[in-house]
């Protein structure tokens, strides 16, 4: 049974309180938020007590873990020059280009975006999706931007130092 705490203490506590306080918890509720919960509800319990009734039911919250970013700054490759400068200000079309990578939960996992602006009219010039954080993912919006503008030489593209 999924939920054996609900079964095992059903003579102690109604089931339909039980099932709410699970479902509204979404099992990251420790010790000091259940006892908080309940004296908000007006039950008299000690916060010790709601500790120690947990601990011997091996009822535990869940540990979520810390989010971390996908981007490897340590990386072997040459670092071009930030010709930039923080200008983000041009004259004309096609001057000046800067991409950046990120990304978006959906129901099937991450997915990955790398976009080209036209820094000139701050325009989408080119983009690309992937299952997965990669260089052919940043090359496939630039071939993409090259494809829809033509750019003359001198064409600087600026991104972070990721990919």
């Amino acid at each position: 049974m999924r939920y054996r705490v609900i079964q095992e203490q059903d003579r102690r506590y109604p089931i339909r309180l039980m099932c709410r306080a699970l479902a509204e918890s979404r099992e990251t509720y420790g010790s000091p938020r259940i006892w908080d919960a309940l004296v908000k509800q007006g039950h008299r319990v000690g916060e010790y007590r709601v500790a120690r009734l947990m601990r011997q039911d091996g009822i535990r919250a869940k540990t979520v873990t810390k989010w971390r970013a996908p981007t490897q700054s340590q990386h072997q490759f040459p670092v071009a020059a930030n010709t930039l400068d923080r200008a983000f200000t041009v004259e004309a079309p096609n001057r000046v280009w800067a991409g950046d990578l990120t990304y978006v939960w959906t129901l099937e996992g991450w997915l990955y975006l790398a976009v080209l602006l036209d820094l000139y009219s701050r325009r989408v010039v080119g983009w690309a999706m992937g299952q997965r954080l990669t260089v052919e993912l940043a090359e496939q919006a630039l071939t993409m931007a090259v494809m829809n503008r033509t750019p003359r030489a001198g064409l600087v593209h600026h991104s972070d130092r990721g990919s």
